[in-house]
C-alpha cells in the first residue's frame, strides 16, 4: 500500500465531508501505513460491509495499521476493538481532532477513545481546501439529530443537533470557491434543524440566502436531504426564485402510508408530502425530487407498500434511495412486529424498478433541452462526465476541462446517462 494515510468511506454526504478532514488531519501528522475506516450504522449490511472491508485489507497489507471511527464505531466501539485486524477505535468526536493524529503518530492514542456523544454541544467548521478533483464539495452545517424516529440508530452516533456558525460556513464556501470549486452542497444530520441552538436562532432559509448573497462567485448550490414539513419562508422563497440553488432537493420521506409514518414517528404525513411537491413545481417546474424511502417497515402491509409505490409517482420522484427496512438494536421499530426479510427484499426491488423508470422518464423530458454540466472527471475515451442542474449524469462530447460548467444540448440517453452534443 501507499506510504501515506487511506481513508476508506462509507455511508453519508457528511461522512465523505468528515474523512477530507480527517486526511488533512493525518496528512499534517505524518501518518503512514495506516487505513482509516470511516463507519456508517444506517443498516445492519452497511456494519457487515466495513466489517468485511477491514478483514479484507489486513488480508492484502498485513503491515497497515488500522483505525476505525464513525458511527458504527461510536455505536458499538467494543465490536470493532475485538477484530484483530484493528489497532485503534475512535468516536465521531474524537476522528475531527487533530490532536488523536498526532497520538497516534507518536504510539501514545489509547486503544479505544470514543466519549458520550450527547456530551457535544457545539459543532466547530472545519476548513478544507479540496475534494479531490476541484468540482463539487460538500460544507457541513450541522451534525446531530433531535428527533428520535423509531427506526433510526443514527443519533446514538451523532448525538444531538448542534450547528456551525453562519460565518464559518460562508468563510468556508469562500474558501472552495477560492480554489476553483463550481458547486458545493451543504450537508448535515438534519439539516432543516439548523440554527436552533444558534444565537438569534438563524434558519436553514436564511443561511442559504446569505451565502447567495455573501459568495456571489458561487456558480451552484445544492442542499442535501430536507424534511419538506420544516422548510421555512426563506427557504421556500429561494427555492423558488433563485437559480443558482439548482432544482434538485432530495427530500426524508420514508414512506407513503399515513399508519407506516405515525409509526416511524415522522413529522409529516403523505398529503403534506404530496402538496410540497407541487406547491414548489408549481412555481419552478424544472424542480426534480429525490427520496428516501424505507420498504417493509414493521408492520408495514402490502396495501401500506403500495402507497409508498404510489407517493413516487403521486410525486413525480425521480432520484430514490431504497432502504429494506434493518432493524437497528435499542429502537422501538426493532421491537415491532417485522416483516418477513424476503418481502422487505422484494419491496425495495419493486421500488427500486419504478426509480428507474423514473429516471429515463426524466431523461426523456429533458432531450433536446440545454442544460449546463458541472464537468467532474473523464471518461476513457477522454469525453467529458458531469451532472447537470437537476442532476442528471451527462456524457459531454465537446472539448471541455474538469471543473468548466458548460453548456450542451441533451440528446439520447441509455439506462445510466444522457449525451451532451
Amino acid at each position: 500500500m501507499s506510504k501515506g494515510p487511506e481513508i476508506v468511506t462509507f455511508g453519508c454526504r457528511l461522512n465523505t465531508f468528515e474523512s477530507e478532514v480527517m486526511r488533512g488531519h493525518a496528512e499534517k501528522a505524518g501518518l503512514s501505513d495506516t487505513v482509516i475506516f470511516n463507519t456508517c450504522s444506517v443498516t445492519s449490511e452497511a456494519v457487515r460491509q466495513a466489517r468485511q472491508s477491514i478483514r479484507r485489507t489486513k488480508r492484502e497489507h498485513p503491515g497497515a495499521r488500522i483505525l476505525v471511527t464513525g458511527c458504527a464505531a461510536q455505536i458499538d466501539p467494543e465490536q470493532f476493538a475485538a477484530m484483530d485486524e484493528v489497532a485503534h477505535v475512535i468516536g465521531n468526536q474524537e476522528k475531527l481532532e487533530a490532536r488523536s493524529y498526532t497520538l497516534l503518530a507518536t504510539d501514545k492514542l489509547e486503544r479505544t477513545k470514543v466519549n458520550d456523544i450527547f456530551s457535544v454541544t457545539e459543532t466547530a467548521g472545519h476548513l478544507v481546501a479540496g475534494f479531490g478533483e476541484r468540482t463539487r464539495a460538500f460544507v457541513q452545517i450541522q451534525n446531530g439529530c433531535d428527533h428520535r424516529c423509531t427506526f433510526c440508530i443514527i443519533p446514538y452516533g451523532r448525538g444531538n443537533s448542534r450547528s456551525v456558525p453562519m460565518g464559518e460556513i460562508i468563510d468556508q464556501i469562500k474558501n472552495l470557491v477560492g480554489n476553483g470549486f463550481g458547486e458545493v452542497v451543504l450537508t448535515g444530520v438534519d439539516i432543516t434543524s439548523f440554527g436552533a441552538d444558534l444565537p438569534g436562532t438563524p434558519t436553514l432559509g436564511m443561511l442559504v440566502q446569505k451565502i447567495l448573497k455573501l459568495v456571489p462567485d458561487l456558480p451552484r448550490l445544492r442542499i442535501s436531504s430536507i424534511d419538506s414539513i420544516e422548510v421555512d419562508a426563506p427557504l421556500m422563497e429561494t427555492i423558488i426564485s433563485e437559480p443558482r440553488l439548482m432544482p434538485h432537493l432530495h427530500l426524508s420521506l420514508q414512506a407513503g402510508d399515513n399508519m407506516v409514518l405515525k409509526r416511524m414517528k415522522r413529522r409529516h404525513m403523505r398529503e403534506d408530502a404530496i402538496d410540497f411537491c407541487h406547491l414548489v413545481r408549481k412555481a419552478r417546474p424544472d424542480m426534480v425530487f429525490g427520496a428516501d424511502i424505507i420498504a417493509g417497515f414493521p408492520t408495514e402491509t402490502e396495501e401500506m407498500f403500495e402507497q409508498s409505490l404510489d407517493l413516487v409517482q403521486a410525486c413525480d420522484l425521480t432520484w430514490l434511495h431504497i432502504f429494506p427496512y434493518s432493524a437497528r438494536e435499542g429502537t422501538p421499530a426493532a421491537r415491532m412486529p417485522q416483516v418477513v426479510k424476503a418481502v422487505r427484499k422484494e419491496r425495495a426491488a419493486k421500488l427500486r424498478a419504478l426509480g428507474d423508470v423514473q429516471v429515463i422518464n426524466l431523461m426523456k423530458k429533458a432531450e433536446g433541452q440545454t442544460a449546463n454540466i458541472l464537468i467532474e472527471r473523464h471518461d476513457d475515451s477522454g469525453r467529458g462526465m458531469g451532472h447537470s442542474e437537476q442532476f442528471i449524469p451527462v456524457v459531454v462530447e465537446k472539448s471541455c476541462a474538469v471543473g468548466d460548467i458548460i453548456a450542451v444540448n441533451l440528446a439520447k440517453h441509455d439506462a445510466n446517462s444522457m449525451t451532451g452534443i
